[in-house]
């Protein structure tokens, strides 16, 4: 490894990307050789976890390292606080570059993103609502001087190319560099509410392989599916494209890789879109990180929350995070300096429902608030219980056991710790009404080791 002080740091974001899209998850199809090699090397983070499954608010707390309710940007439309600290500040003040590539989704305009909401970065080529500005094969982003560009290409080819040279030139600069690149695939394509794979990928993953919760619950996978893992294919090209351009300008072993998404898709079967639910497939994505502080830190079985990503890459960058930061760093876990880690992610839940979980190696417990409005209210004084999974036998989430009278003692459980986190948060400390016993008897039976899990 090189004696650089710093490492030079890539985030390469995905939007909307489902942890089983990948081989490392299991997925037969070979979609993602690249993050597969580099989550086999590096540290693959077993159950990765957003705090908040929607755009905007999901990526307020990636750049704060705060919950959404902190930030004030619980649901889109809402700009990111101009006072807040961002992780590019903290860059900035430890000699680093720092770059954005991409969608931003925390401005106030739809395509333009002005200076003071830009979140501290340096080089600029980005747009706000990268949905509804660009498309599959018009890639439209702006400059630094809110000039647009056109970028030729498919759009994550074009986006590729436009990091390639941001890597290159920050190559040869006296300072390491920051670069956030924020993909809007494989995010649907709003206007035609399609996924638009490159030219001849939807025909070769179309009914080759489907889930579980899809094959049980239907929704809009037999027509989106297909696009859909088509446009995963070309993620994971372009991340090996990016890997082969650090090897020959020879800083690959100086370079922190970070690949994560914002949230997972549903396909219409939990409600009415693709995500803003507390289930797997909208909250749990694909993590891994590679390069100095991680390579063979091997397959972490830590549950792990987004805000956890933020600390975590400032440790191993050698920057302090603020003590406003939630998120857990995982590098004295990696160094073998510690083997603490409370194993318990809380995600709130906006715009669709006023709602709230807690995920833990084995359980899913969620409370919706009855009368919340989830794009009026930030939260709620009073909530319902409403979901209850065992991830463990259930890792698809088709058996509801909130009513089941087996399992009170785990929703009593996890109701005292959903409440502690709550508070942790900033919230107020609710009421939550207990779901009735539906279910008095079952075949189920939870042994008292099992509750805690």
């Amino acid at each position: 490894m090189s004696s650089k002080k710093h490492p030079n740091v890539i985030v390469f974001f995905t939007d909307q990307q489902r942890w089983d899209t990948c081989g490392a998850h299991g997925n037969p199809l070979g979609l993602t050789p690249n993050f597969d090699r580099m989550a086999d090397e590096g540290t693959h983070i077993e159950a990765s976890i957003t705090c908040q499954p929607v755009c905007g608010p999901a990526r307020s707390c990636l750049q704060t390292g705060l919950y959404a309710t902190q930030t004030g940007c619980w649901r889109n439309e809402v700009p990111l606080d101009k006072d807040l600290t961002t992780i590019a500040q903290l860059y900035t003040q430890a000699g680093y570059n720092t770059g954005y590539i991409g969608k931003w989704h925390l401005g106030s305009k739809r395509d333009i993103v002005p200076v003071e909401e830009r979140g501290g970065y340096d080089y600029w080529l980005a747009a706000n609502l990268l949905e509804f500005c660009s498309d599959a094969y018009n890639c439209n982003l702006w400059n630094n001087g809110n000039e647009k560009i056109h970028l030729p290409g498919y759009r994550v080819d074009a986006m590729t190319d436009a990091a390639i040279r941001y890597i290159d030139d920050a190559k040869k600069q006296d300072k390491p560099f920051f670069l956030f690149t924020s993909y809007l695939e494989p995010h649907h394509q709003n206007h035609i509410d399609d996924y638009p794979p490159p030219d001849g990928y939807r025909e070769q993953y179309t009914g080759k392989w489907m889930p579980p919760d899809l094959q049980q619950l239907g929704g809009s996978s037999g027509q989106h599916l297909g696009g859909y893992l088509g446009m995963i294919k070309r993620l994971d090209e372009a991340l090996g494209r990016i890997r082969d351009a650090l090897k020959s300008l020879q800083i690959d072993q100086d370079t922190i890789i970070l690949y994560t998404a914002d949230h997972g898709c549903h396909f219409k079967t939990r409600n009415s879109e693709y995500k803003r639910s507390l289930h797997e497939s909208s909250v749990r994505v694909p993590t891994a990180f590679c390069g100095p502080g991680f390579d063979g830190g091997g397959r972490r079985k830590e549950v792990t929350s987004l805000l956890d990503l933020v600390p975590t890459l400032l440790d191993a960058s050698g920057i302090e995070p603020t003590d406003e930061m939630i998120g857990r760093s995982l590098m004295p876990i990696l160094r073998g300096e510690s083997k603490d880690w409370e194993q318990e992610v809380f995600i709130q839940i906006s715009e669709s429902q006023v709602g709230r979980a807690l995920r833990t190696c084995r359980w899913k417990y969620g409370i919706v608030a009855p009368d919340g409005d989830g794009w009026n209210d930030v939260s709620s004084d009073n909530y319902l219980e409403t979901y209850l999974y065992d991830l463990h036998s259930d890792p698809y989430e088709l058996q509801n056991l909130i009513g089941y009278a087996s399992h009170r003692e785990v929703a009593d459980h996890l109701q005292n710790r959903i409440l502690k986190l709550m508070e942790r948060a900033g919230e107020s400390r609710p009421a939550i009404e207990n779901h009735p016993i539906t279910r008095p008897e079952s075949q189920r039976v939870v042994c008292p080791a099992e509750i805690g899990q």
